[in-house]
């Protein structure tokens, strides 16, 4: 065999030696390739025994669960409950029966958990069904105080409906939710007033909040105001045993919020009132915006942070007072008493602060915690919160959908991970003990460090999904001020609610009033630095799902393969960083929309809503307020309608008349307009007939058309689902000669 040329074979070499990554053709050898498997395979059984060891298996059972309830809300009509019972028995059956291979039965016991959550949202759903108001009235309306609420300009108030004009029993709603700014009512009171009701009102853009369907599941049939005179009226009937229960229990909640509030004094009075009781009416709004920009305003909505600083308080107040007796502390077992005293505090605290959404979930939580002591368990584990969060599910399946579940749970089991990690760490040598104060000051100081950066990561995503913000100065926030809420507040929130009957209770609501306003003025300092709140582009469900998969990956695994949870951390990355952002918002009403410029930024048209504008704009990823002026830039209107031109050129038209819909269906590329329309239209239209049907609506651009995507589907027949009115009957259209409509004023070209 004859060699090559010479330095033939040598730039061969080099250029494999150029190429490092280039894979040889021996790896790709089957032998190669088939061994290489094989060593994967072997290390995921043996990753997966130790994962089964350590009983990590059983931690995944609430996100089956999980995943079976967003497949109920997923579905178009009601299901119906025998379906996922029988689904549910045939899991666990198949579960004992392959009980000897570990896959299969894991499989199978992950099949009934999503089959129990499944049923829950059936059983849920029929439990706490009740009429939802189909259209927009006025009327007498009459019923029973179920609550008040005192806000600055005025109160809120919830009425268990007794009767309204025009509606019969079995469509009337059970429960409304008004306003009213005249007027002085009581819990228990049956009440008579000429109220404005609306529907519910659904989600203010497309996979936006769904409101409608969170009031469905408050029990909330119907959302108004009552601008005149309240009455006392004779009860057609007693008040029923469980609204008196109710009722006593919010006298005394509004009692001791007006007794805070006014020793207290100013807005940390009110902060302090809102701690003890959950009644928040006495914030104003610019203390609300503050505590958000610090990334405190957790400490003002009472949960688990709330829960487990009261049960502690109690747990070491009633373990330090057992102490001091040598009898008990040799003969008795003072933590476990302890821990029913705790248990006992917690949910009369749970109670008394109304018993909102939120706080029974960590009570649940505080109590799994607690009763693991009681039987000799470690009450921070995996495996409780784990626990506590299948009893949430099944009880109330719909908060799965709120940040409220979300939010609390990521950051606990963050937390819990992390510790899990600190405690199995190897050390080689003990830690160096520092001196006092210094030692536990530099524990506490690290403590607050970490726990706020950990909870601030874990829940950094769901923020960003819900409320489309992100607020970088928290950890600053939180290390400033959970110290005084921590070491002050809520102790002296106990000592308090136990002096209240004997009226010595003074000193705890003013020293809470002092520390609340060093929290406040904290909060004020962090909100004034440059970007202290960073508006987020609305992301989609997709990108959720990749940081929960992420978050619980990392969390609930042990071994080396938690680090996969890289993989959809960065895939939820890629795809918010590049949101697909509407060209046109429309209100679900027709009642104005917003344009997005040639300089990419919003500008309306219309009249939306306030409420429904600020949804738009934090969509959006836009920091500005909806009164902003340059929220009117580059929209030419009259009388008839306005016209707008987005950054490829084309035209969009919103129509006030309806002679301006005839040319401007000519004329423009996309008209919307607030008036039924049957008419032929050139043009793209939305009108209230296709807005009642699909509610908000969001258009992008695809090619050189449009694609929706709406907020409500036609076909969905949901107990929360709007109503689909039917259109009113119209006329037909004018004659077009000589009309003078929508562009007749508005040149488009001038735009």
């Amino acid at each position: 065999m004859q060699p090559g040329p010479p330095g033939q074979d040598k730039p061969r070499g080099a250029r494999a030696e150029a190429l490092p990554l280039r894979l040889r053709p021996s790896w790709l050898a089957p032998a190669r390739l088939d061994a290489w498997l094989r060593d994967w395979q072997a290390r995921f059984g043996r990753a997966l025994e130790l994962e089964a060891e350590r009983r990590r298996p059983f931690l995944w059972l609430p996100v089956a669960m999980g995943a079976g309830i967003l497949l109920y809300f997923a579905a178009d009509r009601e299901p119906a409950l025998w379906a996922p019972l029988a689904g549910f028995g045939m899991s666990v059956v198949f579960a004992y029966i392959l009980r000897t291979r570990r896959l299969a039965a894991m499989a199978s016991l992950a099949a009934a958990a999503a089959f129990a959550g499944f049923a829950a949202g059936v059983w849920r759903t029929a439990d706490i069904a009740a009429p939802m108001l189909e259209r927009p009235r006025i009327g007498k309306l009459t019923g029973f105080v179920e609550s008040v609420e005192a806000r600055d300009n005025g109160a809120r108030i919830v009425l268990l409906v007794t009767d309204f004009a025009g509606i019969p029993a079995a469509e009337r709603p059970r429960r409304v939710r008004v306003n009213t700014r005249a007027g002085s009512v009581a819990p228990g009171d049956h009440v008579v007033a000429t109220a404005r009701l609306l529907p519910p009102p659904g989600p203010a853009r497309a996979g936006g909040y769904d409101f409608g369907r969170d009031a469905f599941f408050r029990g909330i049939g119907a959302v108004g105001s009552i601008a005149g005179k309240i009455a006392l009226a004779p009860p057609p009937y007693p008040i029923p045993t469980r609204l008196a229960v109710d009722v006593a229990i919010d006298q005394a909640r509004n009692a001791l919020t007006q007794r805070i509030a006014e020793v207290g004094g100013g807005q940390g009075g009110a902060v302090a009132a809102a701690l003890v009781t959950g009644k928040r009416g006495l914030i104003t709004e610019a203390t609300n915006n503050d505590l958000r920009a610090a990334g405190i305003y957790h400490i003002v909505s009472i949960s688990g942070l709330h829960m487990v600083l009261a049960a502690g308080t109690i747990f070491w107040l009633a373990r330090a007072l057992l102490a001091l007796s040598q009898t008990a502390a040799l003969r008795w077992p003072i933590k476990k008493i302890a821990a029913v005293a705790a248990m006992i505090g917690a949910t009369a605290y749970c109670i008394f602060s109304g018993s909102d959404v939120a706080t029974e979930r960590s009570l649940i939580m505080t109590l799994v915690m607690l009763g693991a002591i009681l039987v000799d368990r470690a009450a921070l584990s995996m495996r409780n919160l784990a626990l506590a969060a299948m009893i949430v599910l099944l009880r109330e399946p719909d908060a799965l959908l709120g940040p409220s579940f979300q939010m609390s749970f990521g950051a606990v089991a963050a937390l819990i991970a992390f510790a899990e990690r600190w405690e199995g760490r190897k050390r080689a040598q003990p830690p160096p003990v520092l001196p006092w104060p210094l030692g536990p000051v530099w524990t506490a100081a690290l403590g607050i460090l970490v726990t706020t950066l950990l909870a601030t990561a874990a829940t950094a995503p769901f923020g960003a999904y819900h409320f489309q913000t992100f607020n970088p100065f928290g950890l600053l926030g939180n290390a400033m001020a959970l110290p005084f809420v921590s070491l002050f507040v809520m102790p002296a929130a106990v000592f308090g609610v136990l002096a209240y009957p004997f009226g010595l209770d003074w000193p705890a609501w003013a020293l809470m009033g002092l520390a609340s306003d060093v929290v406040l003025k904290v909060a004020h300092w962090v909100a004034t630095i440059d970007h202290s709140t960073v508006m987020i582009a609305a992301f989609g469900p997709v990108v959720l799902v990749c940081f929960v998969l992420a978050l619980l990956w990392l969390t609930l695994w042990t071994t080396a393969w938690r680090w996969l949870a890289a993989f959809p951390l960065m895939l939820g990355v890629a795809i918010a960083g590049k949101p697909e952002r509407p060209e046109i918002f429309v209100e679900r009403d027709g009642s104005g929309l917003a344009v997005r410029g040639s300089d990419g930024r919003l500008a309306i048209a219309g009249k939306p809503s306030r409420f429904v504008l600020q949804q738009w704009l934090a969509a959006d990823g836009d920091r500005r307020s909806p009164d902003d002026p340059t929220l009117r830039a580059g929209i030419a209107c009259d009388a008839l309608g306005c016209v707008a031109k987005i950054a490829d050129g084309r035209t969009v038209s919103y129509a006030r008349e309806r002679l301006a819909i005839i040319e401007d269906c000519r004329r423009a590329d996309l008209v919307v307009t607030a008036i039924p329309w049957n008419g032929t239209c050139k043009a793209r239209l939305v009108d209230r007939m296709a807005l009642s049907r699909d509610g908000a609506t969001s258009l992008y651009r695809a090619g050189a058309g449009w694609s929706s995507h709406i907020s409500e589907r036609a076909s969905a027949e949901r107990p929360w689902s709007r109503p689909k009115a039917s259109p009113p009957a119209q006329p037909s259209p004018p004659s077009t000669p000589a009309l003078q409509a929508g562009f007749a004023n508005s040149d488009p070209d001038s735009l």
